[in-house]
């Protein structure tokens, strides 16, 4: 039993706790506010407080983790044992205070603060700390966990950590499954007016494969390397200038649902519309249980438009118990700067919450969209971070959608691509 004594508790220290010992290292650990049964306690013990203890491991304590309100907070960044930190202390066995600077990043504080939005009304990662000081594709909490794993090995020897394994995840987007199949006489006469294709009157007439059905394609390669993907599906039901799919309703969504409920795991990938109504998230996701089948309770948004804390609020509400959102859809990195799970911190009602978050660090529309790279150009920036999730034995989430695995002459190159890709991660 590893013993933290703290002068107060509070449910902020609570959470960080649990996340660096239960989450990480795996010990077993209690916090406490008596400070004579902590002088007492024979095995490892850290005091997380400004009162120095003699020979007890000590790390001093900024006041966030005792704070109940939102406010800016004071950050400077410092360059410690080739990484950056912040909560720089002066009399500590360990550097910074790693159990705010935790918290800071993974409650993603920064992102209740007044900050300007992105022309999607989101977060804009221009306003983060990671950005400004350029740790944004590091995954830092892991490499500081390793620093404090070893700094607390040497002062407690017979300390034992669990043992931690690099794990990799590829997911899926579908947020429009066809290019030109399914989408109904209208919808094609416009397209076509508005942009004249002999392609699209040959997949209409049966002669050639959509350029957007990819599905047989990622179908094969993950039977090849034995890989569990998860999709989330678009299910709106009324178009707008972000939902581009085609009906829920139609047979060819319905069947394409229940093809992959069946034999992966599928979550809701709310539209746009959804973000500001409670009542649309819940329909599209009754839809998407009805065609697949199955209970849904994981998601991640469309466009990746979230607020705080709004939207994990409501997706909790309606009975989502993994959201996958956490990343940016303007850059790749790292947005929460880890590479593991955790559970998502409820900042406005200081509580942790059963929300757990899956944060991916890469999606294949960022750099060509926003980076405007190709399909070699995206390979390397995906084995980048593909390196940096395996170095701290993390857990290495892609996006991909299936435009860009298909025929589409814009997306040349990208489907041998990721190919090549899944075959180093797999080898």
């Amino acid at each position: 039993m590893l013993l933290v004594y703290s002068d107060i508790t509070s449910s902020r220290l609570q959470y960080t706790c649990d996340f660096i010992f239960k989450e990480q290292f795996g010990i077993d650990y209690k916090i406490t506010i008596d400070s004579e049964s902590f002088r007492n306690h024979a095995g490892a013990k850290i005091n997380y407080s400004n009162s120095r203890m003699e020979d007890v491991y000590t790390i001093q304590s900024q006041s966030l983790l005792f704070e109940h309100d939102i406010k800016e907070q004071t950050i400077n960044c410092v360059d410690l044992n080739n990484y950056k930190a912040f909560f720089k202390t002066s009399d500590s066995d360990f550097p910074f205070d790693i159990f705010a600077a935790i918290f800071y990043l993974l409650s993603r504080y920064e992102e209740y603060l007044p900050h300007e939005k992105d022309m999607y009304g989101r977060f804009a990662h221009e306003n983060s700390i990671a950005f400004k000081e350029g740790f944004l594709n590091k995954p830092v909490i892991n490499i500081w966990l390793t620093d404090f794993s070893s700094s607390l090995k040497k002062f407690f020897p017979a300390l034992t950590f669990k043992t931690k394994t690099f794990n990799f995840l590829p997911t899926y987007d579908i947020d429009i499954a066809y290019s030109f199949k399914h989408k109904g006489f209208i919808r094609n006469l416009g397209g076509f007016i508005k942009s004249p294709s002999l392609e699209r009157l040959a997949v209409l007439a049966g002669l050639k494969k959509d350029p957007f059905d990819s599905f047989d394609f990622m179908d094969k390669l993950h039977t090849e390397f034995n890989l569990n993907p998860v999709y989330f599906f678009l299910v709106a039901t009324s178009g707008s200038l972000y939902d581009k799919n085609i009906s829920p309703y139609s047979n060819a969504m319905w069947q394409l649902i229940k093809r992959h409920a069946k034999k992966y795991r599928s979550g809701l990938h709310p539209s746009w519309r959804s973000n500001n109504n409670f009542s649309i998230l819940l329909k599209e996701k009754k839809i998407l249980e009805t065609a697949g089948k199955m209970e849904v309770n994981i998601s991640r948004q469309h466009y990746l438009k979230m607020s705080m804390p709004q939207t994990y609020q409501e997706l909790i509400k309606a009975g989502i118990e993994a959201d996958y959102t956490m990343g940016y859809g303007s850059i790749n990195g790292f947005r929460a700067s880890v590479a593991s799970t955790f559970y998502w911190y409820d900042l406005t009602n200081e509580k942790t919450t059963s929300l757990k978050l899956f944060p991916f660090c890469y999606m294949d529309a960022n750099s060509f969209y926003e980076q405007d790279l190709d399909a070699g150009q995206a390979l390397e920036e995906l084995q980048y971070y593909l390196n940096e999730c395996k170095k701290v034995n993390g857990f290495f989430i892609s996006i991909f959608h299936n435009n860009f695995l298909g025929t589409d002459k814009q997306f040349t190159g990208w489907k041998e691509m990721y190919t090549k890709f899944i075959s180093q991660v797999q080898g």
